[in-house]
């Protein structure tokens, strides 16, 4: 049987009909259709790169036709993040360099990389604004503020913006600002010294670039920098995005990040997410996880470029998005272990797990979740809804290793036509993962459907 036959089977195996089933479904599912939720914008998916990526202007260009049709295979719109810990060892120049590349890919950054000396230049952007229009993608583009001056910071964002025009979202300024501490700046750093930097920075790119916007404060993960950061907002109308960082678990090296960690709820994020979003409602800005993954530090092998991470990711994009949040950058490049997209121009590129689990977590953008109700023994099982185009759709993503049955019959027409998308492998624990359908529409009965063990079921009627 190969990849399709396989894929396509289960979702065979999820329209099946009533007496295939246990009587008595395990889970249940109700849809509230009178209150809308969040809407989902079309460019929500989106990728995060390292800056030192910028060093190979090839990389990013028109002419790497087979990396655009894989950004035009997350969505037709979408968000390029360029930042990230080598963003603080990058300086722009307007002198060309002479030789070739320092490197022909750059993965995500770990404490081993060696990145120290990387150059943007203007070449480098003219590509990426060509890279940006075919594939009808935009950009957040982070300036170095960690090592960098605010002189050589005004001047890149100058060109960037000039060269990017309607392709840029806006700026953002220093990369991490809250792990600054003890490594570019003393141990007494906190959210009002860093906002006091940002403000010279802002200052002396305004007086470069008057129309310029602005995202931020991109942090990894403490919360008082993102509060911090929305309140001193209401100061400065050009700032146009609050952002953030989010890692399910890391450092990769750790006992700790198991693909079972992984797998199992964060009920820190849950919380984060109320925070966060409470903050930016406050600030009337929309918020952005603007870069992101599995596990920090470059991502741990067999766990994050398995089959687990792909169904991970989609979750992930969609508690996000139910949350209220715009978009979800998922951070790679080169051959790290949990980018959605991996290899070269001379290799050729291959997707990972995680750009199928984005593939269907991306068939809601465009639609308006809706309020649900889900109740599951398994708490590796969880839902969404959403209206789209005119249709419903609906999601569960099963990440336990059993399959689980679930009753939805006030959810959808009973006895209707569905049809059927599914995100699906052979075993948590292994790379091949498949996207297929959707399928062509079958009968349905929502008193009695089952997701197989370890795949998403996504339904539209």
């Amino acid at each position: 049987m190969n990849r399709r036959e396989f894929t396509l089977s289960l979702a065979a195996a999820a329209l099946a009909s009533r007496a295939t089933f246990a009587q008595d479904p395990a889970a249940s599912l109700s849809i509230d259709l009178a209150a809308s939720g969040p809407a989902i914008p079309l460019d929500f998916t989106g990728l995060s790169y390292e800056t030192a990526q910028l060093a190979n202007p090839a990389f990013f260009s028109a002419a790497n036709t087979a990396l655009i049709d894989l950004f035009r295979g997350l969505g037709a719109q979408g968000v390029l993040r360029i930042g990230g810990g080598t963003s603080e060892f990058t300086t722009f120049t307007t002198t060309e360099p002479t030789g070739p590349p320092p490197f022909e890919v750059f993965g995500p950054d770990t404490s081993k990389t060696a990145k120290k000396g990387t150059l943007v230049t203007p070449a480098a952007l003219r590509n990426l604004r060509a890279f940006l229009d075919a594939t009808n993608w935009r950009a957040l583009y982070g300036l170095n503020a960690g090592q960098g001056t605010a002189a050589n910071a005004a001047e890149e964002a100058f060109y960037v913006h000039q060269i990017l025009g309607p392709r840029l979202i806006a700026f953002q300024i220093g990369n991490e600002p809250d792990s600054w501490r003890n490594r570019y700046r003393p141990s007494t750093w906190t959210y009002p010294d860093y906002f006091k930097q940002w403000q010279a920075f802002h200052a002396a790119i305004v007086a470069r670039v008057p129309a310029a916007k602005f995202a931020g404060p991109d942090v990894s993960n403490k919360l008082p920098y993102v509060a911090g950061f929305a309140a001193d907002a209401h100061a400065y109308p050009d700032i146009v995005l609050l952002t953030s960082h989010y890692y399910a678990m890391g450092p990769a090296g750790s006992p700790k990040s198991t693909l079972e960690k992984l797998l199992d709820p964060n009920p820190k994020l849950a919380a984060d997410l109320v925070t966060i979003m409470q903050a930016a409602r406050s600030a009337h800005l929309p918020y952005r996880m603007s870069e992101g993954n599995s596990c920090w530090d470059g991502g741990k092998p067999g766990v994050s470029d398995t089959l687990a991470s792909a169904l991970w990711c989609a979750d992930m994009m969609l508690q996000f998005a139910q949350a209220g949040a715009v978009g979800v950058n998922l951070h790679g490049g080169g051959n790290g272990f949990y980018t959605p997209i991996a290899g070269s121009i001379s290799s050729g590129f291959t997707r990972r797990p995680e750009y199928f689990g984005m593939q269907f977590a991306g068939h809601f953008s465009g639609s308006t979740l809706l309020n649900t109700t889900f109740n599951s023994p398994s708490k590796r099982v969880t839902a969404y809804a959403a209206l789209k185009d005119g249709r419903r759709q609906i999601a569960i993503i099963n990440k336990d290793a059993a399959p689980i049955a679930v009753s939805m019959p006030h959810a959808l027409p009973r006895h209707g036509h569905a049809e059927c998308i599914t995100l699906a492998g052979a075993a948590l624990d292994q790379k091949e993962t498949t996207l297929s359908g959707p399928a062509p529409a079958k009968k349905f009965d929502p008193g009695h459907f089952q997701v197989p063990a370890h795949s998403a079921i996504m339904l539209r009627v």
